[in-house]
């Protein structure tokens, strides 16, 4: 997107823009104060050592899935994680905080109580709500790499 674009999209929409729209010199955009957008590549997430991070027993529902995982960044207030997560395959319990992953291999059938059928593979993003309560039947072992917001 040109920077032009970028003015012309602060425009009201009950406003007609015949040019670029210019922000006062003495003021700053909220584009120039904010933290710019930002992608990051972690190499190696596909195959990265992780952690076991036991199952209570209580939410295997068949099978025997063994869940593993990595903290990559916490927030100061431990209210924000982000990381990467992977189970075997299996049919477990959860019930959900509020995240949101990307599958990056595996598949897996989540089942949300009282609502959808989320059928995830590689490349799929997924949204999660606090308090959802879901039933992972995992067909390939899915590794995702998540941000959960407590």
């Amino acid at each position: 997107m040109t920077a032009a674009s970028d003015l012309d999209a602060k425009a009201p929409a009950d406003e007609p823009v015949a040019g670029p729209v210019a922000e006062p010199a003495s003021s700053p955009s909220t584009a120039e104060s904010a933290p710019p957008s930002f992608a990051v590549n972690i190499p190696g997430i596909a195959d990265a050592d992780l952690e076991p991070e036991p199952l209570d027993p209580a939410q295997i529902v068949s099978g025997a899935p063994e869940v593993t995982g990595k903290v990559l960044w916490e927030s100061p207030d431990g209210r924000q994680i982000r990381g990467i997560w992977q189970i075997t395959p299996g049919v477990v319990t959860d019930t959900e905080a509020n995240e949101l992953f990307v599958v990056v291999s595996g598949r897996a059938t989540i089942e949300v109580e009282g609502g959808s059928v989320l059928e995830v593979g590689p490349g799929d993003a997924c949204i999660l709500r606090e308090g959802d309560r879901t039933r992972w039947t995992v067909h390939e072992t899915l590794r995702k790499a998540y941000h959960i917001s407590l």
